[in-house]
């Protein structure tokens, strides 16, 4: 056992597994800690819509919540426009307050609603929050605005102060809230799937391209670099399509939500697949097999940034300003999009196409600078050979 150890040892490849086990630790360790630290400091950075129609109460309230609640709140002119920011994901939740809200509550055996509109098409913690969110709203409007409300609506009604204060008490839990959600999610199971196939299609590009790498180095005695270069290009393409299609089908199969065609699915699978081959072999290309630690880099900092965890207004400037560089951030913007409903998909594959584009072309830059080079070495050898006589 003594001799099999050493040799294992001996072995270059065996202390770069332990030494590739030791980075993975400490990458996601600083990444992970530093790019969710002070998630919670953040909410503020969440927006609220509210759309107010009523002209006796609806201002008082916007401007309680405004005063209280730590979000930004917003004013929107339509409940249409609302939504539609809703549906863009520019902001977290709309709260309608109707013309008859005022009207409503003051009536007595009457029910007043407060309309929330929320879109589940958005990371789990962002449904969470805004339902806490909704329930807080509501209940401080009945315990503060209604009240207040209530009791001037009654001393204008010309009832005495006294009976209208005591009065106003009574109808301060006449309000509720009705909750509505767009592009619903069923399930758990599917609200981690954009997750996953991020996280599955990255590491299978990483290992797929460190495989690439060692067949490149293999064949490097035969083959021209060019035509190395042009080979897993090649590969690459038509991995993607076959592995996007195994991967969309057993999603499908398995009962995934599927809120647009399998055909779209596949597709934009297919692309953000490929854009992240090109990108992870971008590093190798570049470092050789050293760029796999580039790659464990990659693969935490957009496991953070991408907004597949964590909603990305809740991060520091840094990685939200990072994400933007990642392709990630779109596969899963885009897959949300496809799979649970959304704005579309059409910036997303746009971006997704440029990344790979550019990873393509520094890898490029990479074969032809590695080609110079080898050249030049030997005609130094040359010129000293030469020298020496």
């Amino acid at each position: 056992m003594k001799s099999a150890i050493q040799a294992f040892m001996k072995r270059p490849t065996t202390w770069v597994g332990i030494i590739t086990a030791f980075m993975f630790q400490i990458i996601f360790a600083v990444i992970w800690m530093t790019g969710y630290n002070g998630v919670t400091d953040r909410v503020d950075q969440l927006r609220i819509a509210v759309v107010n129609e009523d002209t006796a109460m609806g201002q008082q309230i916007a401007a309680n919540l405004a005063e209280k609640l730590p979000f930004d709140i917003v004013q929107s002119a339509s409940l249409e426009e609302a939504r539609a920011d809703l549906n863009e994901r520019e902001i977290q939740m709309v709260l309608h307050i109707s013309a008859s809200f005022s009207e409503q509550v003051g009536k007595p055996g009457e029910q007043a609603d407060l309309h929330y509109y929320l879109n589940e098409s958005n990371p789990a913690l962002i449904k969470s929050m805004m339902s806490s969110v909704a329930s807080q709203i509501t209940a401080e409007v009945n315990r503060t605005a209604v009240t207040m409300g209530i009791q001037k609506t009654l001393t204008g009604m010309q009832m005495p102060d006294d009976q209208a204060a005591s009065t106003a008490p009574l109808l301060a839990e006449r309000v509720k809230g009705v909750v509505e959600s767009s592009n619903v999610v069923e399930g758990m199971n599917n609200q981690m799937v954009p997750m996953m196939l991020v996280l599955a299609s990255y590491v299978g590009a990483m290992i797929m391209g460190m495989n690439l790498e060692q067949s490149s180095m293999a064949t490097a005695a035969s083959v021209s670099k060019w035509r190395r270069f042009g080979t897993r290009a090649i590969i690459n393409v038509v991995s993607s399509v076959l592995v996007s299609l195994v991967g969309a089908a057993l999603l499908v199969a398995l009962g995934g939500q599927l809120d647009h065609g399998f055909l779209y699915l596949w597709g934009f699978q297919c692309l953000f697949l490929l854009t992240f081959m090109f990108v992870s072999q971008m590093f190798l290309f570049l470092f050789g097999m050293a760029g796999m630690l580039f790659n464990i880099m990659l693969l935490s900092a957009q496991l953070v940034s991408s907004g597949a965890i964590v909603p990305r207004e809740l991060l520091s400037n840094f990685y939200t300003g990072l994400g933007e560089w990642l392709p990630a951030t779109y596969a899963v913007d885009g897959t949300m999009n496809i799979l649970f409903g959304g704005p579309g998909v059409s910036s997303d594959a746009g971006m997704l196409v440029a990344i790979a584009l550019a990873a393509i072309a520094v890898s490029a830059i990479a074969v032809f600078a590695k080609g110079r080079q080898a050249v030049r070495q030997p005609q130094v050898a040359i010129a000293s050979q030469r020298k020496d006589k």
